[in-house]
């Protein structure tokens, strides 16, 4: 239970700042939140994380249903891993839903806002909640695999 708790908290999270972005800036508007250190610009980004696969929409589109899937048809054996793995899953997953309602209601893009400004991030592609929850799930589970693969 804890972990559909996690991944609706992590769609609605993701679904309310980028509402309030969409109401607050226009597109491609900056607003300083911490002087040399984050800005928040409203962008569209046609592409998934960072811009990669930009105008995949089908795929980009595809890729999360089919791991939802894959998700539910192994639902019984994932329960057998360890609390780490199974938490970074629902961090991806809510991601990936996250940005995959953005992608059916924004003609294919989702909402990026999150701007870093300090070096050696000066240059970073713009990202959002979604994108941070997919990002630290694939950790969570890259290390957690990697434990029991050791543990064997």
């Amino acid at each position: 239970m804890f972990y559909y708790a996690l991944f609706v908290i992590i769609i609605g999270l993701d679904q309310l700042t980028k509402a309030l972005v969409q109401r607050g800036l226009a597109l491609y508007q900056t607003v300083t939140v911490i002087p040399g250190v984050l800005s928040f610009t409203r962008i569209n980004n046609p592409g998934a994380a960072f811009g990669i696969l930009s105008h995949r929409t089908s795929f980009l589109t595809l890729l999360p249903l089919v791991l939802f899937l894959l998700v539910f048809l192994f639902r019984r054996q994932l329960g057998r891993y360890p609390f780490p793995f199974r938490f970074g899953l629902a961090l991806c997953l809510g991601g990936a839903a996250g940005n995959l309602i953005d992608r059916l209601g924004n003609s294919g893009q989702v909402i990026d806002f999150v701007d870093l400004d300090f070096w050696p991030l000066v240059d970073f592609p713009l990202f959002n909640l979604a994108d941070t929850a997919i990002f630290i799930g694939a950790l969570i589970i890259f290390f957690s695999v990697v434990r029991l693969k050791d543990e064997r």
